[in-house]
């Protein structure tokens, strides 16, 4: 297991080695998720990587939100 230490100015720095396996970038932006005491550190994908993502997809089975509020009627 890796550890960091927190800074003087609350900074960690991530370790060479996560960096190259998982492709982070400087300027990276990252989502912060907390639960209990659990701090997790989400990259958020820039929006030009993620064009084509639905490509193929099928949308022949959508649900659209009408077909809910039908049965309320």
């Amino acid at each position: 297991m890796t550890s960091v230490t927190l800074s003087s100015k609350f900074q960690l720095s991530i370790p060479k080695a996560i960096r190259e396996e998982m492709h982070l970038k400087a300027g990276q932006k990252f989502a912060i998720i907390t639960k209990g005491d659990i701090i997790s550190l989400v990259p958020i994908p820039d929006l030009a990587e993620m064009r084509g993502i639905a490509k193929g997809a099928d949308t022949s089975d959508y649900r659209d939100r009408t077909d809910r509020l039908e049965r309320y009627r």
